[in-house]
């Protein structure tokens, strides 16, 4: 686990991962995956 702040909310959390600075990262209750696009 990698610990990181939030990009949205500054609060301080953990991920599964090494994110790339280049990107945000969200925190459990930031993230809101995107919509699924497609027929129903």
């Amino acid at each position: 686990m990698t610990e990181v702040t939030c990009s949205r909310c500054g609060a301080p959390t953990t991920v599964p991962f090494v994110p790339d600075p280049s990107r945000p990262v969200f925190c459990q209750d930031c993230y809101q995956p995107a919509p699924r696009r497609g027929r129903g």
